[in-house]
């Protein structure tokens, strides 16, 4: 919240909260960037790896289960 009278603030009323002259400030996000869009590579990084570490792991499960019938 911020304004007077516990309004929240437009940026449309001049406010200047969330403004870019250009596409480069955009990316350097205040100076901030670096830490931005780092979180977001290893976020990505996360969400695209994991699913492929399930599917190896079940395949592994899977093979140890199959090999452990064999055996008895």
């Amino acid at each position: 919240m911020g304004g007077s009278g516990g309004r929240p603030r437009d940026p449309a009323d001049g406010g200047d909260d969330v403004i870019w002259n250009s596409a480069s400030e955009f990316f350097a996000m205040g100076g901030y960037g670096t830490y931005v869009w780092g979180a977001y590579v290893v976020t990505a990084a996360c969400m695209a790896i994991e699913p492929i570490a399930v599917v190896l792991r079940h395949r592994r499960a899977r093979r140890e289960l199959a090999g452990s019938g064999e055996q008895r």
